[in-house]
């Protein structure tokens, strides 16, 4: 009788945190501010205690679900609505470099080493700190990098191009495995890829980890390989 019991908290559990995250807002990780974070890990918790909580009184487990939520839903308005709330909840860009100097003091108000900064730094693309302006430690916890000008790849508006738009590639090999609906998409034959992809060096579909094409020509391939560097050059 118990299992029954769990087996329905559960599925009601797992109604709850779907609608409550539905009415919350859908929002990356990368894009939650602390209090987000905090207040998903409660209502996860809570449903997870929920639906194992035998003894207990699913409802209170709801009403506290709901409550949780309802601040969640609360704050997000009101820091739609006013800067100031929206500073305080979620913080404010922190310089961390500009003019070619590194402001310790920002790093440690950012709760950041030198080695991780100069980690993210190298993660954005930047291996050279002379290529970098300015970088910043946004409210959501991600740095930003403004390059120096003679650094910045160049636009076609820059040398008075306007190039067509570019369409969009469809993955038409994952894992070894041909996906026939992107691939017709694509106006490929299954005889076709296979003779492209024996033109890379790659005789089955099996020993491709990814290949995308669209229908204007474009096609790529990259092989599955366990051959990988075993050093860490930073360190």
């Amino acid at each position: 009788m118990n299992y029954l019991y769990i087996f329905f908290l559960s599925v009601g559990s797992a109604v709850a945190l779907f609608v409550l995250t539905k009415i919350i807002g859908n929002k990356q990780l990368s894009e939650m501010n602390m209090f987000d974070y905090v207040v998903g890990i409660t209502i996860g918790s809570i449903a997870a205690e929920m639906a194992t909580g035998i003894d207990g009184n699913a409802g209170y487990a709801l009403l506290a679900m709901a409550v949780y939520a309802f601040w969640a839903f609360l704050l997000s308005v009101i820091t739609a609505k006013s800067l100031k709330i929206r500073r305080f909840t979620s913080g404010k860009t922190i310089i961390l470099m500009s003019g070619g100097k590194i402001y310790k003091q920002n790093l440690k108000k950012a709760r950041m080493d030198l080695s991780e900064f100069l980690s993210q730094i190298r993660l954005l693309g930047y291996f050279d700190l002379n290529e970098v302006c300015m970088a910043f430690l946004e409210p959501n916890g991600k740095i930003s990098v403004q390059p120096k000008s003679v650094f910045r790849p160049a636009t076609p508006n820059d040398i008075g191009k306007n190039p067509p738009t570019e369409k969009i590639l469809c993955n038409v090999v994952l894992d070894g495995e041909i996906l026939y609906d992107n691939l017709k998409k694509c106006g490929i034959s299954e005889k076709q890829l296979l003779s492209r992809l024996k033109a890379m060096g790659y005789p089955n579909p099996s020993r491709v980890l990814l290949a995308c094409a669209d229908n204007s020509g474009t096609f790529q391939a990259y092989g599955n390989t366990d051959d990988a560097p075993d050093f860490d050059p930073f360190l």
